[in-house]
């Protein structure tokens, strides 16, 4: 009877031993560790960081949840405010955050609860909880995002931010790491800046496919630039790309060759500019469209106001192309104007029916070339000129899909304010 107490004794030690769960040495103030039943020795849980780090103070409202994971991947974000409402984020496709879809308020608590799981199925969760800075009085930088919402763009349009004042270098990395760009069907590209720091520009290597959905946001509100500035706005935008639409000017033979999905519609007579306000050659994009508008230089060398009808920007600068019903006797002979592809007025009513913000512009044969920056430039200069404009690496394996440029009438697509620019409608 006694040698059975003592078995009993001694299985019920053994049951209460296995029945007791395994801990893995090592913790963090704020994280759990989920153990997953199994035989033999448990795989360690993955380690999490999280930033900002819990009760930080003064956290930019532009903060996103950073996230580092060893030893497996993030399988929950959870974002709330101090009230307990959940904050709406979405995750950087290289998974090192998450990113608000909304700014953050001012002088308010967040929690961040991340959760990452490793391939034994192991879970570790870290919370971290911080408070945002008061609205800040630094001075802000201003961005204007040039692309509109529900608008239908032209395949070569770029995504456009200009800055005023202009974007120091060294904090031009975290300012693109702001700027957010998905295509559907997906076309991955880059941004590039301008040396001034005025203007940023994206695209991908190879022109928009017709049909593509754009999705912009500019996310810069209370984003810290430098030492002494901060952003501004959060923008955002969603077009989609329109038919194949291009435009080839020669000035050798003062004509203007109008192509649609790869097919000539149409040669126009022009008149470029004389030789004392030559027109820019270079591959620009129609910037913007106006039935009628105003031509103003008063205050430069030749001034003078002229109304005209169906006028597209090309150029910051004031080049267009617009009716110029004057100039119709020198169309396809000389060059009269200031700059601008002066044509027909029955010509320019034709183009504006034909045309879209965003079709690219190409001119050749004339004296000056187009300064890069003078408008949207993203394709006057080739792709890997384009990528070396960028402040963050550019995938290795993002390359055209033609070895060289597109000619202008070649279909689209392939197997991504002032004063800062200035712009003035001073074409003529």
């Amino acid at each position: 009877m006694r040698n059975m107490d003592v078995r009993r004794r001694l299985t019920l030690l053994a049951v209460t031993i296995a029945a007791t769960p395994l801990v893995v040495g090592g913790c963090t103030a704020g994280q759990r560790e989920a153990v997953k039943p199994g035989h033999g020795k448990a795989a360690a849980a993955p380690s999490v960081t999280v930033t900002p780090a819990d009760r930080t103070k003064g956290v930019p409202v532009s903060a996103e949840v950073g996230t580092t994971v060893s030893g497996g991947k993030v399988t929950a974000v959870k974002l709330t405010d101090d009230k307990g409402r959940p904050v709406p984020a979405q995750p950087r496709e290289d998974g090192s955050g998450w990113v608000p879809d909304r700014p953050l308020e001012n002088s308010r608590t967040y929690t961040a609860e991340v959760t990452a799981t490793g391939d034994s199925g192991r879970t570790t969760t870290q919370k971290t909880t911080f408070t945002t800075m008061a609205k800040s009085t630094k001075p802000t930088i201003t961005s204007e995002l040039y692309f509109t919402d529900n608008q239908t763009y032209g395949t070569a349009m770029p995504v456009v931010v200009a800055f005023d004042p202009p974007i120091p270098k060294e904090a031009r990395a975290d300012v693109q790491r702001r700027l957010f760009v998905k295509t559907d069907p997906p076309q991955p590209g880059t941004w590039s800046w301008m040396s001034d720091g005025k203007q940023v520009e994206y695209r991908a290597p190879d022109f928009w496919k017709s049909g593509t959905k754009i999705s912009v946001r500019s996310a810069l509100e209370g984003l810290p630039i430098g030492k002494d500035a901060i952003g501004d706005a959060d923008h955002r935008a969603t077009g989609k790309v329109g038919r194949q639409v291009s435009l080839e000017i020669d000035n050798a033979t003062k004509q203007m060759s109008v192509f649609r999905e790869g097919k000539l519609l149409r040669k126009v007579p022009v008149s470029l500019g004389k030789s004392s306000t030559p027109t820019s050659s270079g591959k620009m994009v129609i910037m913007e469209k106006f039935d009628h508008t105003i031509f103003d230089t008063r205050g430069s060398a030749d001034p003078y106001v002229v109304e005209v009808d169906d006028a597209q920007r090309l150029t910051w600068g004031g080049e267009f192309i617009h009716s110029a019903p004057w100039s119709e006797g020198e169309q396809g002979f000389t060059n009269t104007s200031h700059g601008c592809t002066n044509v027909s007025a029955a010509a320019a009513d034709w183009l504006m029916g034909v045309t879209q913000v965003g079709d690219l512009v190409t001119v050749k044969g004339t004296e000056v070339k187009l300064d890069q920056g003078n408008g949207f430039t993203a394709w006057n200069v080739g792709w890997d000129e384009f990528a070396k404009g960028s402040a963050l690496p550019v995938p290795a394996g993002l390359k055209p899909t033609h070895s060289a440029t597109p000619h202008p009438g070649a279909v689209a697509g392939g197997s991504a304010p002032a004063p800062a620019p200035s712009k003035s409608n001073t074409g003529g």
